[in-house]
């Protein structure tokens, strides 16, 4: 099974089509997580996010995350309209596999 941390290692990222980033870079992985942490508005709006480790979007708002805290492998979208967090898939293979397969539909 592929972990976040041995795919960074390998590719530092992975950028789908038309630059759509499947997996982000470690920079963007570490800067975004700080933006959505420390932003007063956000967690205003928001339910915290520290459970959450967002490592790409899906384009349209929504954020992809994995909950290390928890050592669950599943990956998780977060929904930036209506703040919910559902499950998406397994493992982050899984996570890749389907999401470049149309398996995973936002």
């Amino acid at each position: 099974m592929t972990t976040p941390a041995a795919l960074l290692r390998e590719s530092n990222g992975i950028e789908g089509e038309y630059g759509a980033g499947l997996i982000w870079p470690a920079e963007r992985i570490v800067s975004e997580n700080l933006t959505m942490r420390e932003d007063a508005e956000l967690a205003t709006l928001y339910m915290p996010f520290d459970p959450l480790l967002f490592f790409a979007d899906a384009g349209n708002g929504d954020l992809f995350a994995l909950l290390p805290t928890i050592r669950r492998p599943d990956v998780f979208v977060w929904n930036h309209e209506d703040d919910s967090r559902t499950w998406v898939a397994p493992n982050l293979a899984k996570y890749l596999e389907w999401w470049l397969t149309g398996h995973i539909a936002l």
